[in-house]
């Protein structure tokens, strides 16, 4: 036990109120402090390149099979909470992370590069998210009710009562996200979408940053001592090594598994629960390239789009899974111009820091390697070399141009370049535009620049763009995604494993429940929703019909 505990209660060091946290580096599993492990995982910050302390101790095998077991046997007493008090769980969170002040926002800089303000719009739009679910819970209309009463003298055979509602799913893992510290990571939108159907969840903290995931893991757990909620309804395991990844993802109790990251990792996630006795859903985030169409009117119109094309494409150092990495537009002396203001932009762009030296490798292979094809011009920003060789993990903006010719031809300048880089693709026709949106894999994003007129004469490229994203944007830009009950965050793969759901907004929620149908119940065992009198109000399907109307 650290000594700066209480040593009243079980839960002493969720209870304390401290000017400033200290942080200890060890897993939360349930209501316990764990540490079988290696003091091994390290953060370090990308703008100075120096290593931050404490260390924190891997979960072993012992450890994530604790977490999840715990998990399991939360799940039924978890599942029954009323939506009052589940509603109030959730908001005790928010509250819980807010308490955390100024001293959270300031680890969270220090592991990730990410200035302050970045981090306060951050740090809000996480507890929006989890406020929007906690009004989702007091609604019901996630539970989507479906009544087919009785038809008892239907011929030739007569109609059974039918009611279908949903319901938890059961455990679920959350792996934390690198480029979103708070709003994709330990309270993130994985995590509350899931919770808020009633689910136990696991998080596998990010090891970019384990202090950031540590403090707002104790801000669940005060939550859950302070809803009184079984301990296993949340744990918080960290882990550097893909075996803390691979146990938690093939335990037999785990239900469920969302994940934002590279397609690499969530590939291996996938292919792991798939490989289980009992296959169970990943939801990953993967790759995606997210293209910018630029038709003719656009095309013309040079300096604003260079400037939202530029601006879009290096915001947050081109760490958004929404980034423009391709800008394609028909070649001509409007396109030639338009690439070359973009150049210009790029040239004067400053350097940034990237969330960790990992990725700022990544990034510079894939761009080496983009550049290296044939028929590709290399732009960068003009930063002294020193950038490239220092501890610091900074990274320069870069612009690569190309035929739709070569681009076509070529598979490595399809994928996605992590990072501020984009590719600018110019077409000799109309024709050829269409035969690269047609040459795309799924994204998440397609965005289209023009006039409402020259939507109607691109119909065909319109309704290929369709197939092949979850959002498309007209007139303006990927990056930034609204959390509402109208987004959609997904896309057909690699954009993500499974196109009809989102990560992002109200229904992300189905990602983490199942629905279950009651043939012939009584009415005093069916859950409230589906009971005769409506004792909710909730609109429901009854006999074909959406009513609010019971009997």
């Amino acid at each position: 036990m650290f000594r700066s505990w209480e040593s009243n209660v079980k839960m002493q060091y969720f209870a304390c109120r401290r000017e400033r946290m200290e942080l200890h580096g060890k897993n939360l599993i349930g209501g316990e402090l764990s540490a079988e492990g290696q003091r091994s995982i390290v953060a370090r910050n990308p703008a100075t390149g120096k290593d931050l302390f404490p260390g924190f101790f891997e979960a072993t095998s012992s450890e994530v099979d604790r977490a999840v077991r715990l998990a399991a046997d939360a799940a039924l007493p978890f599942s029954q909470c009323s939506p009052e008090k589940l509603a109030a769980f959730l908001i005790e969170i928010a509250d819980q992370i807010q308490r955390l002040g100024d001293e959270l926002l300031a680890r969270a800089s220090s592991e990730s590069g990410l200035g302050l303000d970045r981090l306060t719009g951050e740090r809000a739009r996480t507890l929006n998210q989890i406020r929007l679910f906690a009004e989702i819970v007091r609604s019901g209309s996630w539970l989507q009710p479906f009544i087919d009463r009785a038809l008892p003298d239907r011929k030739p055979l007569p109609r059974p009562d039918l009611r279908r509602t949903c319901i938890p799913i059961g455990p679920v893992v959350v792996f934390g996200a690198s480029n979103f510290p708070l709003a994709f990571s330990v309270a993130g939108g994985d995590t509350v979408s899931a919770l808020a159907a009633g689910n136990p969840v696991i998080v596998k903290g990010h090891p970019a940053h384990p202090g950031t995931s540590e403090m707002v893991a104790t801000a669940i757990r005060k939550a859950v001592e302070a809803s009184s909620l079984p301990d296993g309804v949340f744990s918080l395991v960290q882990g550097a090594s893909p075996r803390v990844s691979i146990d938690l993802v093939t335990h037999p109790d785990l239900r469920a598994v969302g994940f934002t990251g590279s397609e690499r990792a969530g590939r291996a996630l996938f292919d792991a629960a798939a490989r289980r006795a009992n296959p169970i859903p990943v939801y990953a985030e993967m790759g995606s390239v997210n293209p910018v169409f630029l038709l003719p009117s656009a095309v013309a119109d040079a300096e604003r789009i260079a400037r939202g094309v530029f601006g879009s494409f290096t915001l947050g150092v081109g760490q958004f899974c929404t980034k423009p990495g391709l800008v394609i537009g028909e070649s001509g002396a409007a396109f030639e111009g338009l690439r070359g203001r973009l150049a210009e932009l790029v040239r004067d762009a400053p350097a940034g820091t990237m969330l960790y030296g990992g990725i700022r490798d990544a990034f510079r292979q894939r761009v080496g390697e983009a550049a290296e094809v044939d028929g590709v011009t290399e732009v960068m920003a003009a930063v002294p070399a020193v950038v490239e060789t220092s501890d610091k993990a900074e990274a320069r903006a870069h612009l690569l141009s190309v035929d739709a010719g070569t681009w076509l031809e070529n598979q490595e300048l399809h994928e996605e370049i992590f990072g501020p880089a984009t590719v600018a693709v110019g077409c000799d026709s109309r024709a050829q535009m269409t035969a690269v949106a047609n040459a795309l894999e799924g994204n998440l994003t397609a965005t289209v620049h023009g006039t409402p007129e020259e939507l109607e004469e691109y119909a065909d490229m319109i309704a290929i763009l369709r197939g092949k994203v979850g959002r498309i944007i007209f007139n303006g830009y990927p990056t930034g995604v609204e959390v509402s009950y109208a987004m959609h965050h997904g896309g057909p793969y690699p954009a993500t494993t499974d196109a009809k759901y989102t990560s992002v907004g109200a229904t992300a929620i189905y990602r983490f429940v199942r629905p279950v149908c009651y043939q012939d119940f009584p009415d005093a065992s069916l859950p409230d929703e589906l009971k005769n009198a409506n004792p909710r109000g909730l609109w429901r399907v009854v006999d074909g019909r959406l009513t609010q109307e019971g009997w």
